[in-house]
Parts: C-alpha cells; structure tokens; sequence
C-alpha cells in the first residue's frame, strides 16, 4: 500500500516541484504563478455557488451530449451493421463527421442553435462517429460459427442479438465509450470558450484569459482536468463488468 501511495505521490510532487521552481524563475505571476497562488485562488473559487454551478452545468452539457450521440451511434452502427445498403448510404457522412475540425462545427452551429445548446450539440457530434464506428465493428466481429449455431437451433433475430452480437461487441463498445468521452468533454469545453454561456467552466476560462487573471486560469484549468479524470474513472468503473464481455 505504501509503495502504490508512493509511486502516486512521487510524480505529483515532482511537477509541482519543477512548476514552483519555474515560477520563482520567471518572478511574474501574470506569466507564470506560483503553486501556492492558484490554490488560494481555487479555495476562494470554491466558496462561492458560481463555481459549483458553473463546473455542474459543464458536467451536465458534456453528459447530455454524450447519451445523446452515444444513443444515435449505437443507433446508426445497428443499421450500417445489418443492411448494406444502410452502410453504403451513412457511412461517408458518418466519416466526414469525423474528420471535420470541433471549431468548424462550433462556428457554423452559432447559425442554427442559441449559444447556451451548442457545447452539447458539440459533445454529441463527436461522439456520434466514435460510437458508430465500434458499434458497427464490434457487431460485425461476431463468431460466424456461433451464428450459424444459432441458426441451427432456431434462434430469432432478438435472440441472436442478444446472446451472439451483443456480447461480440461489448469490448469494442466500451472502448468506443471511453473515447468517446473524452472527445465530449474536451470539445464541450473549447465550444463553452467559444461560445460563452452564462454558467460554464470554459466561460469561466475565457473570462480570467480576457481579464488576464493567470492564477484563476490556471485554477479553472486544474478544475477541467480534475473534472475530466473524474468522468474517466467512472466511466471506467461503470463499464467493467463488460469490459471483456462478461456483462452481457
């Protein structure tokens, strides 16, 4: 216990080390502050109802744009998987959205939705291929001799689904969960810089950038990565029991 708490600490302490020494170096807060001042800041950000209700608002944006692409790619993944004219039909548009830069979607979604819908429409956009993609992978690695057998003892299609495909594509689904994550939470912040509603972590970023408050950005960018190391774990907690298929 002590060498894991160790091995823990140990790296931790390191950067923070270097990062102190680096701000004594540079001597001007505004370029480089010190450890010290940002959690004073973020103790002080911390006692104020703005900070949770900002932090909980970004939460519940990347969320809802995460299920909500999540359901879709699984949705989408599903048809291209069972009909190939479905897969002829979706797939290149499924891909450009994949390769279409977060800023582009941001910018031109500013035409079309009120500012404060837009970081969800954003986590949800990029979710939305990611999802697809390892649904329709991991439906189609199923074991053609387990189908044939189901075939064999007369299994419907839900059947089949549900015992042969579906535990075929658990790994890969979680997979896709995972990153998909991750895109959600750091496009649903960059669209929160860009965009600016009123209670949002990435507002809160671009205000302390705009009035050069360096310890207040550093402290808010500390609260993103905590935040998206949290969604990380629980994200991974929640999915093992069908990490390697044994959920299903």
């Amino acid at each position: 216990m002590g060498k894991k708490v160790g091995s823990i600490l140990a790296p931790i302490l390191f950067w923070v080390g270097l990062w102190a020494l680096g701000a004594c170096l540079v001597g001007r807060e505004l370029v480089l502050p010190s450890p010290l001042a940002v959690v004073r800041t973020l103790a002080g950000l911390m006692a104020t109802a703005g900070f949770w209700r900002s932090a909980l608002y970004s939460l519940g944006r990347v969320l809802w744009g995460f299920l909500l692409g999540s359901a879709l790619g699984m949705a989408l993944g599903g048809l291209t998987a069972a009909f190939g004219w479905c897969d002829r039909l979706l797939s290149p548009a499924l891909r450009a959205v994949r390769t279409v830069p977060v800023v582009s979607f941001i910018l031109l979604l500013f035409f079309w939705l009120p500012k404060n819908q837009i970081p969800a429409t954003v986590a949800a956009l990029m979710a939305l291929p990611v999802v697809w993609r390892s649904t329709r992978q991991g439906l189609a690695d199923a074991d053609p001799q387990l189908l044939e057998l189901s075939g064999h003892y007369g299994l419907g299609r839900w059947q089949t689904f549900r015992l042969v495909r579906l535990p075929a594509a658990l790994p890969a689904l979680c997979a896709g969960w995972e990153t998909a994550l991750g895109l959600c939470w750091k496009s649903g912040i960059a669209a929160e810089v860009i965009c600016q509603p009123k209670w949002a972590a990435g507002t809160a970023l671009q205000t302390a950038k705009a009035y050069l408050e360096a310890p207040t950005l550093f402290a808010w960018t500390m609260v993103v990565v905590a935040l998206s190391l949290a969604l990380e774990w629980a994200m991974r907690w929640a999915l093992r029991p069908w990490r390697e298929g044994d959920g299903a």
